[in-house]
């Protein structure tokens, strides 16, 4: 059955759609031009750090503006193949790319999914869930409990403000338009009280959504909030740390 499937329905890359050797995959080109991130990383941002250091580092960028939630993990910087899979998934309704993506989250994210209760996604407003149909932060949130038999609180944070679009808008104008967006509430925030939350979303760009969520998370009760996307935007203060 498997040889027949992949007859009709040969095997692809997930970016350029190029012939590969297995599903869920990425040809030889495609997988170079993917810029993954491996340590060593800044303990609290997940972005890359020029050398190894003794023990745990940190950014400047997580000293100058440290962030409300514990700690952010993501597979690869924005930029490229990753940049191009989150569009497809995010704006081209491709679907098929979150099971992929969730893998590559579970396993740079490993060590925050073990160590934590629950999963919640970063939530969408209503009226733009109604525009796009779907929302790929709940979308890879869901994939990623179901892999790693975690539970998963989709409805524990509300979008309760409609805000302009993030993109062009510097850190502190990011932060100005998410303020007040977001609320834990419900029967799923019930759940939240002393619960270690891992929060799912599919770019982390200044860490301004992660903070407003991870903040309202934590008045709701929760012990802590981590952070897992599959993007990261590439942070210019990244090359100076501290050995913490």
């Amino acid at each position: 059955m498997a040889h027949l499937l992949d007859a009709l329905y040969p095997p692809t890359c997930l970016s350029c759609s190029t012939a590969t050797i297995e599903h869920d995959g990425l040809c030889a080109a495609c997988w170079r031009q993917m810029a993954f991130i491996s340590a060593p990383v800044c303990d609290r941002l997940g972005i890359p750090l020029p050398f190894q250091s003794a023990g745990p580092a940190l950014s400047l960028a997580a000293i100058s503006s440290p962030p409300v939630f514990e700690k952010a993990r993501a597979v690869a910087l924005y930029d490229g193949v990753a940049r191009e899979m989150v569009h497809r998934l995010k704006y081209g309704d491709q679907l098929q790319l979150a099971r992929p993506m969730a893998r590559w989250m579970s396993r740079s994210g490993q060590a925050l999914i073990d160590d934590c209760d629950v999963i919640v996604p970063v939530p969408m407003h209503g009226l733009r869930l109604l525009q796009r149909r779907f929302n790929q932060a709940a979308t890879l949130a869901s994939e990623i409990a179901g892999l790693n038999g975690k539970p998963l609180l989709i409805h524990a944070l509300r979008r309760v403000k409609r805000t302009k679009p993030q993109p062009g808008l510097n850190r502190n104008e990011r932060a100005e338009n998410l303020q007040g967006a977001f609320k834990a509430d419900g029967r799923d925030a019930l759940m939240l009280a002393d619960r270690r939350v891992l929060l799912i979303d599919d770019v982390l760009t200044t860490g301004a959504t992660g903070n407003v969520c991870a903040r309202a998370l934590l008045r709701c009760g929760a012990k802590k909030v981590d952070l897992l996307c599959f993007a990261c935007v590439a942070i210019d203060q990244q090359t100076h740390y501290i050995t913490a």
